[in-house]
């Protein structure tokens, strides 16, 4: 990629993508959007990441489509969001956790960008807006589907209907979040969480997040019986040498934790 509307960090084991268009709110112009779909797609590929940490700089995640470069092209046309181009694809396809940091406001698109993560990590200063009813625009990436889901059918009615802000406190309270944390902590805090997934075993990271991702869409029994059935099939090729081997760990681990 040959410019800087996505920064792209490796670090050991995970990358760091940071959405960078600060002066505009980050908000997603055709370019960023493709190049956002691309590092996606060239992540997936790369057995070396087993995490990603996706943020914004500046005092914005995402203000969502950039309405500027909309009106100029004329609406919709100005953005190629199926596809190859398709971000919630595109997010959809990587088989590994997708930590969220919302450094600042995610709004409308930039809030369904959000809720593409696995893991949401709020800064104090964060907040949440849909306002698809304030500019006259139906959402197209989950947002009607995925809110109800997460905080309930009235709080995400409430939120949809009159475009009113969610602060991170109110984020936190509801479970949007995990939880809201200092701003300049934001970042640190995100790849502490990538740090321990790799620590984790990669295979059974990948496999417990397809699960959990398509439970979500069952109904309670459908979902008991698809974990039984992956259970049978994953567990049967995991022998007691390697779990014996990965149990100290486990041990030490706790007892850091405590202290």
């Amino acid at each position: 990629m040959s410019d800087t509307e996505l920064l792209i960090e490796r670090e050991e084991g995970y990358a760091v993508l940071t959405l960078n268009r600060p002066e505009a709110r980050n908000a997603l112009s055709p370019q960023l959007l493709t190049q956002l779909c691309e590092a996606f797609r060239l992540l997936q590929d790369d057995r070396d990441v087993h995490a990603v940490v996706l943020t914004g700089a500046g005092k914005a995640f995402c203000a969502g489509l950039d309405l500027k470069a909309m009106a100029e092209g004329g609406g919709l046309g100005a953005y190629a969001i199926h596809g190859e181009h398709d971000i919630m694809a595109a997010m959809d396809a990587f088989d590994r956790p997708i930590i969220i940091g919302v450094n600042g406001v995610a709004a409308t698109g930039g809030f369904e960008l959000a809720l593409m993560g696995d893991i949401l990590l709020a800064s104090e200063e964060a907040r949440f807006a849909d306002t698809h009813c304030r500019v006259g625009l139906a959402p197209g990436w989950g947002l009607s589907q995925k809110l109800a889901r997460i905080i309930g059918p009235s709080r995400a009615r409430e939120a949809h209907f009159t475009g009113n802000f969610i602060s991170a406190a109110q984020a936190e309270a509801w479970g949007l979040v995990s939880r809201a944390v200092p701003s300049d902590t934001l970042r640190d805090e995100c790849c502490r969480i990538a740090r321990d997934i790799v620590d984790c075993v990669p295979e059974t990271v990948k496999v417990y997040k397809t699960m959990v991702n398509k439970g979500l869409s069952m109904d309670l029994a459908a979902g008991l019986a698809m974990e039984r059935n992956v259970m049978t099939y994953v567990n049967r090729s995991v022998s007691g040498e390697s779990i014996g081997a990965r149990r100290s760990g486990v041990q030490e681990r706790g007892k850091s934790q405590q202290s």
